[in-house]
């Protein structure tokens, strides 16, 4: 067995979430049959069985307080899987990973979706009336708040609390299908079992509406949420009033988005009755409200302690270098459980298969190892895209030759913790700056942890043919050349025969370093440049080992003003939530929000010559696949079926 789930008092909420949740399940009929029928869902009879057996029925799940609690973990189930590379678009829906064809490996639904092979008959990753079918959790966390106050044996102050996180759920539901679908039906409350068939058809309502409600549970929850988890031992995963006002932040910030917000391309887009889906009015107005959801937010996590993770500088007997710690709080900053940055982690999503497929074979002595996959391929552009050492683009640094990018050069004592000394690689892995090398792995660069605690005798990964990290089998390996070594756990270890220890951790929703970009961007979108949005901006490249922005700009930029326009600006808080978030699952839904997707999705992928063992040879730019993405694309399709059953829904436009 090559890894162990620890009891419940390690993995506390996602733990015994999966076992409670079997004892849960009850027949709802009177609630499930119509509601389906609205998004034209299939009937399933695997709902909530609470004893007495066979009774399927409300007053069971609230009798007392036992069996309610259960019902909360039920509404819980349907939190999205952020860690899962099968299930969330976000990893493998856009450009940030590649695989190669056929791809043997894990199942990757949404790479088809970045193969533009998504369609109206059977949507990939369907999460309105498939996958799991969020508006299901909506209709639990509906039934939660109709029923929590006749659980006779608990205190009112916790009633307001499940209620509260219940409400949360609900919102975040609808926003996870907003971000994929645009306008959708609002569930405000249950469908009630007398209602007649026309009024289960369910439409979908304006964008701005959406997020006006979304906002309003947010509110209603944060008012009854803890600030913080006291129970941390049984409880780390349950909603917080912070979690709450900092995914506020993030919901508003989406709304103001060029997507959303005066989106001129949506003007024709509209319900069965003229109803207009989209407002064609650009509202500077949305930017404040979502800045000053962003300082609250802020505001309250410094108020719980919460701070940007910095490394440990030594461990045990082994002194780290300055630039192995800056990596390691970098890498730290996403798999260390429950850091000081996290503001939110995902316990359903424990980041254990995510690992494997992250992780090449690094072991030369245990290349047979069926546990380190190194499926997941990040592809050059991602790896141009962070900055030089100077913390400016390498393509706006007068110093870094651009041009000689792909032309070798072998690594010298001064690059000795980043990369191989003495080895050959490519001019593009030289002089970058600490995230580059924290986030990324590729011939000849230099892996910390997996077993090995000093930084003066780290993993090299060389992965040419012939090399230990070469094409082991034809379902283990980088397509490109590129492994994403931030998701990784420094503490896991490579064993004997299959044997890979993995140390899990919740994956990060959302963290600090997160909301601090957000923060910046609004206000730099609300009244252009000034000092707070430096100030944030700041924070996190500090973090990073990096210089403050007008000062790289002023030093080492082609334009170095660039930093004093709002437009220079926006550029370059997109590039840096883009580089600080890279692998975390924000990069698809930033690109679309932002309306760039169309742009940066209509790209060749490329991936280095893997097959070849020469440098000169590997080294060779190869074009995988000439992606397109298409205006339709920036919303899911409903499926056929649905639409048929209920007409008064409308597909998203261009399907």
């Amino acid at each position: 067995m090559d890894w162990a789930i620890p009891c419940s008092a390690c993995l506390t909420l996602g733990c015994f979430f999966s076992y409670k949740l079997s004892k849960v399940m009850m027949k709802l009929r009177r609630f499930y049959f119509i509601l389906m029928a609205s998004f034209g869902f299939a009937a399933c009879d695997n709902y909530l069985d609470v004893v007495p057996d066979n009774v399927a029925t409300i007053d069971n799940a609230f009798s007392m307080r036992s069996t309610a609690e259960k019902y909360l973990f039920t509404c819980y189930r349907y939190l999205p899987p952020h860690g899962n590379a099968t299930n969330n678009p976000a990893f493998t829906a856009g450009d940030e990973f590649w695989f190669y064809t056929p791809f043997i490996g894990f199942t990757a639904p949404g790479w088809q979706i970045a193969r533009g092979n998504q369609g109206v008959v059977t949507p990939i990753l369907n999460y309105w009336d498939g996958v799991t079918q969020p508006f299901n959790g909506i209709r639990d966390c509906n039934i939660l708040m109709e029923n929590m106050h006749r659980v006779p044996d608990m205190e009112e102050v916790e009633k307001r609390r499940w209620v509260a996180e219940a409400k949360f759920l609900k919102a975040y539901y609808h926003f996870w299908l907003l971000r994929m679908y645009g306008p959708i039906p609002l569930i405000r409350e249950n469908i009630p079992v007398s209602a007649g068939v026309e009024e289960v058809k369910v439409r979908r309502e304006p964008v701005d509406d959406c997020v006006a409600y979304i906002v309003q549970l947010l509110d209603e929850a944060a008012a009854d949420l803890p600030n913080s988890i006291e129970d941390e031992q049984n409880e780390l995963g349950r909603i917080t009033r912070t979690i709450a006002l900092s995914t506020k932040a993030l919901v508003l910030a989406t709304g103001a988005s060029p997507l959303f917000n005066g989106n001129g391309e949506y003007t024709g887009y509209k319900n069965v009755d003229g109803q207009s889906l989209f407002n064609a009015e650009y509202s500077a107005e949305k930017w404040r409200m979502a800045a000053e959801a962003c300082r609250e937010a802020i505001e309250l996590c410094h108020e719980m302690g919460l701070s940007l993770h910095r490394f440990s500088e030594g461990i045990g007997q082994f002194e780290l270098s300055p630039e192995t710690v800056t990596q390691m709080s970098i890498r730290e900053a996403v798999t260390e459980r429950w850091n000081s940055e996290i503001i939110w982690g995902n316990t359903n999503s424990t980041a254990v298969a995510l690992q494997r497929e992250a992780t090449p074979p690094l072991d030369p002595a245990n290349l047979s190892n069926q546990n380190t996959k190194g499926n997941l391929a990040p592809p050059i552009k991602i790896a141009e895209q962070f900055y030089s050492t100077h913390g400016v683009p390498i393509n706006e640094d007068k110093t870094y030759d651009y041009a000689g990018r792909y032309e070798l050069r072998e690594a010298t004592g001064a690059d000795k913790y980043r990369l191989q000394e003495g080895y050959t690689t490519a001019g593009l892995h030289f002089d970058r700056e600490p995230r580059f090398y924290a986030s990324l792995a590729f011939d000849g660069a230099l892996w910390y942890g997996q077993g090995k605690r000093d930084d003066d005798d780290q993993w090299t990964v060389r992965s040419k043919l012939g090399q230990p990290q070469q094409k082991i089998s034809s379902n283990r390996y980088s397509i490109t050349g590129y492994w994403p070594k931030k998701l990784v756990n420094y503490q896991n270890t490579i064993g004997t025969g299959s044997t890979y220890t993995i140390r899990y951790y919740p994956f990060p929703v959302m963290r600090l370093a997160d909301l601090y970009l957000l923060y910046a961007e609004c206000l730099n979108e609300f009244s252009g440049p000034g000092d707070d949005v430096y100030e944030y901006l700041d924070r996190v490249r500090e973090r990073a080992g990096l210089p403050p922005v007008l000062e790289a700009w002023n030093q080492y930029a082609r334009e170095p003003d660039k930093p004093t326009s709002q437009d220079g600006l926006r550029s370059i808080i997109q590039r840096e939530r883009l580089n600080e978030l890279a692998f975390e699952g924000h990069r698809l839904w930033d690109l679309r929000r932002w309306k760039r997707a169309h742009s940066e999705l209509n790209n060749p992928i490329t991936g280095w010559d893997i097959d070849q063992d020469a440098p000169e040879n590997y080294y060779r730019v190869r074009t995988l696949f000439n992606q397109s993405f298409q205006m339709r694309d920036y919303f899911w399709p409903i499926s056929e079926s649905s639409l048929i059953r209920n007409r008064e829904l409308v597909q998203s436009p261009g399907w």
